[in-house]
This record gives C-alpha cells, sequence and structure tokens, in this order.
C-alpha cells in the first residue's frame, strides 16, 4: 500500500519512521483493510521440515574444520560427578564436574531446536536430567515436559526457608533447579533445592531460556563502530517512533574496564564467547573451568565438603597430553575453548528464501516491507556489516543478516524481570536476533510463549520502547499481520 503511494519500502532506516506513521494514518482513513472477521495465525514450526542450521559456516579451512568438529563433539558430550558414569538415560557421561548444583548435564541439552547449537526443544531434557543416575530432585512447577528449558533467578535475596530478606536486596544470580544429591557417583552428598515452591509464591523468581548459538562469529565480528554508526543513522526515524536504545541515553552497554560494546545474552551482558562458554558451563551445568575455577554456592547453606569430588578447575587445558604421541587438539584444549571455537564457527542459519535479494514468494516479501513499514527493523536491524577476522571465513560473510542492533532498549513493565545485569536494568533487553525465528519453538526471554503474534503483542506495556510500533502492527488488516508473521517464519 505504502508502495502504490511511491515510497520506498526497502530497507532505508531514515525512512522507516514516515512510512510507519503514513501507514497508521492510511488503514485509520481506510477501514475496510482491517479485514474483518478474519485473524492472522502462527503455523509453528514444522519439526518434520529438516532444520536449516547447524552446519560450519562455509569456507573454512582444513584445520578449522577440525577444530570446529572437535568442538562440536565437546559441545555434545554429556558431563557426570567424576566423568566416569554410564547412565541408563544418557550412555557414558565422560565429561568431568557435573554439579554440585546445575540446570542440564550438556551443552546440546539446552541447545537443540532446530540442530545443535539452537534452543528449547518440543520435548524437555530436564526431566531425565534431574533423575539421571539416582538423583532425587523434584521438578519445580515451572518446568513442565512440553515446556521450555528454564533457569531460574531470584530477583532479591531469600534466605534458607525462601522468604525475602529485606525488599532493597537485589540478588539477580541464578539458582540451578537440580542438585547430584542422590547420585550414585555423589556418594555421602546431601544438599536440598532451593524452596522454589516458596519464592513462587513471593512472586520473586524470573525465568531464562537458552539463546540460540548459531552465526555467534559473525557477531563477535562486527565492530563496534559498526553498531553504533547504525544506531545513529536511524535517529531521525527513532525519534517519531519514541525508540531510544542504550546510546539516546547516554550511557551505552560497555564493559567497565576496556568501554567495548557487550552482545552476548539476553541482557547483552557479556562481552566474548570466551566468557560466555566458561560462565555458562560453570553456571548452568556446574562445572569449575580456567575462567569460573570456583564451586558455585548460592544458597544461604554453605557448600559442604563431602559434595566435593574434583579439584579446581575440573575443565582445564590437558598439560600432560603434550607429550603424548599422536595427541589432538581435543586431547589437550579445555572444554571452554572448544564450546568458543564450535561458536565462533557454528553458520548462521539459513532462511527459507532470500527476502534481501527480493526472491521470496509474495507473502514473505511483503511481509518484510510491512516489517520495516511500522518500524519493527528499528531495533531489528536486517543486517550488520562484518569486519576484518582472523578467519577468512568469517571475512568473506561480509554481513551478518542478524535482524538486531544488539543494543539494549526498555521492553516495558510486561517484560521486565527484576533482574539488571551489567548497565542493563530489569526492563531492559538486548534486541534478540531473529536469524531462525522461523525453526524456534519458544519465545521472549522466559520463553512464556509459542505464538508469534503473542510475542510481538507481548512487546506493548507501559514504558516499552515498542508501544508505537505494536500500535502500527495493531492497525494492520489481518491479511497484513499474517504477511509479517510468515516473513518471520521463513527466517
Amino acid at each position: 500500500m505504502v508502495a502504490k503511494l511511491g515510497i520506498d519500502t526497502k530497507s532505508n532506516p531514515r525512512r522507516i519512521g514516515l512510512c510507519a506513521l503514513l501507514l497508521g494514518l492510511l488503514i485509520i482513513a481506510a477501514p475496510e483493510l482491517l479485514g474483518v472477521g478474519n485473524t492472522a495465525v502462527d503455523p509453528g514450526v514444522n519439526l518434520n521440515a529438516p532444520p536449516r542450521a547447524g552446519g560450519p559456516l562455509p569456507g573454512l579451512t582444513a584445520n578449522e574444520l577440525k577444530l570446529f568438529t572437535a568442538g562440536l563433539n565437546a559441545f555434545t558430550e554429556r558431563d557426570s560427578v567424576k566423568g566416569t558414569f554410564v547412565s541408563p538415560n544418557f550412555g557414558a557421561e565422560t565429561g568431568e564436574g557435573l554439579g554440585p548444583r546445575f540446570n542440564a548435564n550438556s551443552c546440546a541439552a539446552c541447545h537443540i531446536q532446530p540442530s545443535i547449537g539452537g534452543s528449547s526443544p518440543i520435548i524437555n531434557p530436564q526431566f531425565a536430567i534431574a533423575s539421571d543416575a539416582g538423583a532425587t530432585n523434584v521438578i519445580p512447577s515451572f518446568i513442565t515436559k512440553n515446556g521450555p528449558i528454564r533457569e531460574a533467578r531470584f530477583p532479591l535475596v531469600v534466605d534458607a526457608n525462601g522468604q525475602i530478606v529485606r525488599p532493597t536486596m537485589r540478588d539477580g544470580g541464578v539458582h540451578a533447579l537440580f542438585t547430584i544429591t542422590g547420585r550414585q557417583d555423589a556418594p555421602g552428598c546431601n544438599i536440598a533445592q532451593p524452596p522454589f515452591d516458596v519464592v513462587q509464591a513471593q512472586n520473586n523468581v524470573s525465568f531464562r531460556i537458552p539463546t540460540p548459538v548459531f552465526g555467534e562469529g559473525l557477531i563477535e565480528a562486527i565492530a563496534d563502530s559498526t553498531i553504533l554508526a547504525s544506531h545513529v543513522s536511524t535517529a531521525a526515524a527513532r525519534r517519531p517512533m519514541a525508540i531510544a536504545g542504550r546510546e539516546n541515553r547516554g550511557r551505552e552497554n560497555r564493559t567497565g574496564n576496556d568501554s567495548t560494546i557487550t552482545r552476548f545474552g539476553w541482557k547483552a551482558q557479556n562481552k566474548s564467547l570466551s566468557i560466555f562458554s566458561g560462565e555458562a558451563y560453570n553456571v548452568e551445568i556446574g562445572v569449575t573451568n580456567e575462567l569460573f575455577q570456583n564451586e558455585r554456592d548460592t544458597e544461604p547453606s554453605p557448600l559442604p565438603a563431602s559434595c566435593i569430588f574434583n579439584g579446581i578447575p575440573e575443565d582445564h587445558t590437558n598439560f600432560d597430553q603434550l607429550s603424548q604421541q599422536g595427541s589432538t587438539f581435543a586431547d589437550v584444549a579445555s572444554d571452554i575453548v572448544q564450546f568458543e571455537i564450535f561458536m565462533r564457527f557454528l553458520a548462521p542459519p539459513a532462511p527459507s528464501c532470500d527476502s534481501f535479494a527480493g526472491k521470496c514468494p509474495f507473502n514473505i516479501q511483503r511481509g518484510r516491507a510491512l516489517f520495516d513499514q511500522i518500524g519493527c527493523a528499528l531495533c531489528h536491524t536486517p543486517q550488520l556489516a562484518v569486519s576484518q577476522s582472523s578467519s577468512d571465513a568469517i571475512t568473506n560473510q561480509g554481513t551478518a543478516r542478524l535482524f538486531s542492533d544488539l543494543l539494549v532498549h526498555n521492553m516495558g513493565q510486561q517484560l521486565a524481570d527484576g533482574v539488571t545485569q551489567g548497565l542493563a536494568g530489569d526492563d531492559e533487553f538486548r534486541t534478540a536476533p531473529l536469524w531462525g525465528v522461523g525453526q524456534r519453538i519458544f519465545f521472549l526471554h522466559d520463553g512464556r510463549t509459542s505464538n508469534l503474534i503473542e510475542a510481538i503483542e507481548q512487546h506493548a506495556s507501559p514504558g516499552s520502547e515498542a508501544n508505537r510500533v505494536i500500535h502500527y502492527y495493531n492497525l494492520l488488516s489481518a491479511q497484513q499481520q499474517q504477511f509479517i508473521i510468515d516473513f518471520l517464519r521463513s527466517l
């Protein structure tokens, strides 16, 4: 409709705001376009379709490909307490250091949909993990068999009984769902799970689901100057839409010492793939490593010595293998180094068609134009240039078509989780990259919905920078909304 009036519908950020305003006025003036009696429908994920993600970047050298494969193997390895357990549920668990508190027993347990490196699958593996090897864990009520994999955070500090200590004492850290108590390879350990039922009753628990790690090497290779230049270029279009982002408030999402922009995680709280790997290994699986060397003791009761079975760090460089004839990279390198390399060389998801080149069916191509026109692209930036990398395979990609500006935005009261990380407040989140969104099952930071339409509507609430965008989305006809959903499911 806007295109028919001679307005450029391509992804020109300086025109997006004007297009959005004109689109709203045109729809208001033409009520017959509202599609009375019809509603858009999210078709969901076709679980029988082949995954459009999970492989290595094209153009890797032979050595890079070997490192990618070694990293993939480490990413899928399951951990037990001592690294020598054979589980009736999972088979050989050769990784060492599980627990004493944990959420999963491998990286791939959480990052699996639609392939290794993705997000939560349709059947939650945490049910099998909770009782593995005889563990006596009780499944918290917020974990369901067909719901998302979740980690739990307590916004406020609680005592041993789950009661809030003081209303002003912030926590925000991850409180692991499970313990190794009762496991056959953890004799003598007897620690309790957090009192999740009590904490929930006080509305003092927030959830996060796994973020996909596809294309992380390209995100890592986007220069700070590129992120900031992109943000500046959309300033005029963002202003009438009341979209700010971190830079407009004068305190960009930067690290404290080197002042570079952080970009990984739901709140862009992590700077690098190395930190991301080490932190997740320690927090989610309980494995100490060369970046996070201490066992986590997040509960009010001290962690007893009877639950410590290995020296620290449990995951480390295997120096003794350097002298062994025939040793490989995987024999010597720590797991977190292998995780890092795997994610760096993991290709981004491929869309079902190329909307950038105009080679998609009409409904998808039209949805892409509407996505731009109503202002979605002001935060979900379609592409950012990739800088020179030490790997030609990354450099040669040229751009990352991630649909994110990698900055944090205020998403309002409805999505606020009570957790602050770095400079990101409890209502601020990184713009989630949308590449691969078409094959995801759960959406938003806590996995509260499997419906893309509901996820879009959840962007609107008091204080949200997306309010005007959602207003214009709601003014679209049902058919136009369907075009946007079709476009998103094509990514």
